[in-house]
């Protein structure tokens, strides 16, 4: 009678110990130490994969012109024209303030110079007597030299620096602007119409007349 072989059966041990392999084997270390896996994705891409892909031009264009459609391009068009005209409006109000500057500029030097002149006329007025007695004794030879000579040709000299000129002079056209006409004389010395004698000098201050010069006025013979 034989016995049965103490050699174990090496298919029958797989079956018992089950298909897998042994608990702790490298296979299971290996699963534990990577952790949990992504997802895959379409065609074997993961979502790290898809959020890391570069953006193409395109998208990247619509992207940039999302926010800026056509009513954006209009309002900025309507502040550039809003600018444009608030500037134009300075520049309009600063050149009509200059202009009047120098208007009013202009006019303050006339005016200041108008009141010099009747300040100076007035002076002068009171002053004719003075001119009349220093004519009279010129012409009669009392001052030719001497002291009271040099003192009124200074005092002349000093006036005409005011703008002080005399009016009347013989052989000037008559009129009747500067020329008061005493009387009519025949002569053949100066041509008719002109100052034949001057009876008495005028002055005049600039534009303004102080005292017209009384004339004779030459007529044909």
């Amino acid at each position: 009678m034989s016995m049965p072989d103490p050699t174990p059966d090496p298919e029958e041990h797989r079956t018992k110990a089950g298909d897998g392999p042994p608990s702790g084997g490298p296979d299971e270390t290996t699963a534990q130490d990577a952790g949990p896996r992504e997802e895959a994705g379409p065609e074997g891409l993961t979502v790290e994969d898809i959020l890391s892909t570069p953006q193409s031009g395109d998208a990247g264009s619509a992207d940039a012109g999302s926010g800026a459609g056509p009513d954006a391009g209009q309002q900025e068009a309507g502040q550039q024209d809003a600018s444009a005209a608030l500037a134009a409006e300075r520049l309009e109000e600063l050149r009509r303030l200059q202009a009047e500057f120098v208007n009013f500029k202009h006019r303050t030097a006339r005016e200041k110079e108008q009141l010099r002149t009747f300040v100076t006329g007035d002076l002068l007025q009171t002053l004719l007597p003075v001119f009349d007695d220093i004519d009279a004794a010129r012409q009669a030879g009392d001052l030719t030299e001497g002291p009271f000579a040099a003192i009124a040709n200074k005092l002349e000299e000093t006036l005409a620096r005011q703008g002080l000129t005399r009016i009347g002079a013989v052989g000037e056209r008559f009129d009747p602007n500067v020329h008061e006409a005493v009387l009519q004389q025949p002569t053949s010395e100066v041509e008719p119409d002109q100052v034949s004698m001057v009876l008495r000098s005028g002055f005049r201050v600039g534009d303004r007349v102080v005292r017209p010069a009384q004339v004779a006025v030459a007529v044909a013979e």
